[in-house]
């Protein structure tokens, strides 16, 4: 069976965070797969307590199933990581390794998005050479204790400012998804939204349906 085509990043509405303080490792491939079924247009590989080759040979399981389904698989902080594995994507926060550097480290093509949790973030990231910025936290969230959430007051002004896919993020869930597309959002990441639902494929989807409805 010949694998669909890639999704492009501005294809990619819903992005998910496979998140391993949500999801236990021996359980990431079935958590992965029901993503994957609800339509996540892009997943995240996360694990800030497991060890690089522990998240290398994870990523290598989730990339198996990824790559069938079509769907871009991005690791969180690890250059080296997207280097030694085919994976399309690396994320980098605010206080890991510049842009170029990772670029240097990866040697190949792959996309690398930055955390933004301003409008001078999210202007600096563009100048730096990020492919894609996640803009938040809007709300508080668990993942991220230690960030102040900026609210939604700014999503459309960073639309403005931005000429590169923005996906808003931080503790965005369901029952506040509609308000955050009311807001201004076009792409938005979900991460104990939908880990944390007794279906997750069935979460993803209705995430997936709302984000539908934008032209």
């Amino acid at each position: 069976m010949i694998a669909p085509a890639l999704k492009s990043l501005g294809e990619a509405r819903l992005y998910a965070i496979l998140d391993l303080g949500y999801v236990v490792p021996n359980d990431a491939e079935r958590a992965a797969s029901q993503l994957l079924r609800g339509g996540a247009d892009v997943i995240q590989l996360r694990g800030k307590e497991q060890s690089v080759s522990e998240l290398a040979r994870l990523a290598s399981k989730l990339h198996r199933l990824t790559s069938e389904a079509g769907v871009p698989l991005v690791i969180n902080d690890h250059a080296e990581i997207a280097r030694d594995l085919p994976v399309e994507g690396l994320h980098l926060g605010q206080d890991d390794l510049p842009i170029a550097l990772a670029h240097e480290i990866v040697e190949r093509d792959c996309w690398i998005g930055k955390s933004t949790h301003s409008l001078d973030q999210a202007r600096a990231a563009v100048k730096e050479g990020a492919d894609y910025i996640g803009f938040g936290p809007l709300f508080a969230t668990p993942t991220k204790p230690a960030c102040q959430p900026i609210g939604m007051a700014d999503i459309r002004r960073v639309s403005q400012l931005v000429p590169i896919p923005i996906f808003c993020i931080g503790g965005i869930k369901l029952n506040n998804l509609a308000d955050v597309l009311d807001a201004g959002a076009t792409r938005v990441v979900i991460v104990s939204g939908l880990l944390q639902n007794a279906d997750i494929a069935r979460a993803t989807r209705e995430a997936k349906a709302l984000l539908s409805t934008l032209r």
